[in-house]
């Protein structure tokens, strides 16, 4: 199969935004084909063996995929269905809230046709947004700075900051949440979770807090040891690395782990909405869900699939220490402009004042 890469830049207006990635794949037969036209967040890197998985089975399809911001998508699919036209046949983001406001307005249609009597009641709403994937937010850790093992817990990460020398620079990382979606869902999950998350917060600052944009910048200086430890990373992302990186590991805290999920829906105005069911259908298999557990690394919802690298098996280890983010409108409190700016405050405030005591203590 042959696949080729184009970048788009410089294009106007919100069906071409600028920046958008997008990759073709040709089909399998070298027949004429219909084309499945996806918008997702996954790098196309990860999504190549899904699409090549997909067309095995449906070799006279070819694939039109477009790597987005989770935002763009969003705003994509509202102005292209807004505007009477057509869109995408599949949306997979990791923006569970924005998929779910999509779903919730009006922007997906139920699909009726795929297999879901294996998907948890919280994986699913509506027959029209699914998670996919079950991905806990980790801790991440230079393992040569931690002999004895890391903190296992928030309240142990407070004391492990408290005892830290003064002056202690590169203590920990985190997401820069005013620009990480997926940093911000995380936090406010622990203000609901957690009664000491703003002293948290503030230990963290006094202790030299980094914050970054990205799972993978974090990731990299921990294990090359700029930074000590990494909160709130996403899993996956951290197994990914720390099988190739010896000196990174990576804990699931034993008070509670947050599990996020990315979200598949066909939205209502799809060009080919029976092959943005198709693949749906397929991601959903026992065989799609093993390619995203085997291949991608990304951890398999459907209780099909027991390997070690599944909600299955991670919940039978670990029970209630999991604690998945619902499809469910209940994810659009996340959107609310007022709490965001709230929380925001909160977060500035609690950096200010930890800052501060670290400077008055000579870190």
């Amino acid at each position: 199969m042959f696949w080729r890469g184009v970048f788009l830049a410089g294009l106007v207006g919100a069906a071409s935004p600028a920046g958008a990635e997008l990759f073709l794949f040709d089909p399998p037969s070298g027949r004429t084909a219909r084309e499945l036209t996806v918008y997702s967040t996954l790098d196309e890197g990860l999504a190549a063996p899904l699409i090549r998985a997909f067309q095995e089975e449906n070799p006279d399809v070819a694939v039109r995929y477009e790597d987005l911001l989770t935002g763009v998508i969003r705003d994509r699919v509202r102005a292209e269905t807004d505007g009477q036209g057509e869109t995408a046949d599949f949306v997979f983001s990791s923006g569970m809230d924005l998929q779910m406001s999509l779903a919730n307005d009006g922007y997906a249609r139920p699909v009726l046709s795929v297999r879901s009597r294996d998907w948890p009641d919280w994986a699913q709403w509506q027959n029209k947004a699914y998670a996919l994937t079950f991905e806990p937010a980790v801790l991440v850790y230079h393992r040569p700075s931690f002999p004895d093992g890391p903190p296992q817990s928030r309240l142990a990460l407070m004391d492990w900051l408290s005892q830290a020398p003064r002056g202690a620079t590169g203590l920990i990382g985190t997401y820069d949440i005013t620009r990480s979606a997926l940093g911000y869902l995380f936090l406010a999950r622990d203000e609901e979770r957690f009664a000491d998350v703003w002293d948290m917060i503030r230990a963290m600052a006094a202790g030299g807090l980094e914050v970054f944009p990205t799972s993978q910048d974090i990731i990299e200086r921990v294990a090359d040891g700029r930074l000590k430890l990494g909160y709130n990373i996403l899993g996956s992302y951290a197994a990914d690395q720390a099988r190739l990186q010896p000196e990174l590991g990576l804990v699931l805290l034993r008070d509670y782990t947050v599990v996020v999920s990315r979200v598949a829906l066909v939205p209502r105005a799809a060009r080919n909405p029976d092959l943005g069911e198709a693949f749906l259908g397929f991601l959903m298999s026992r065989e799609g869900q093993e390619v995203l557990s085997r291949k991608l690394r990304l951890p398999a919802v459907s209780l099909e699939v027991s390997d070690a690298n599944s909600a299955r098996m991670m919940q039978a280890v670990l029970g209630e220490q999991l604690q998945p983010v619902g499809v469910s409108p209940g994810l659009l409190v996340y959107l609310d402009q007022a709490k965001r700016k709230r929380l925001l405050r909160r977060w500035d405030s609690a950096i200010r004042e930890g800052t501060l005591v670290g400077g008055m203590s000579g870190r």
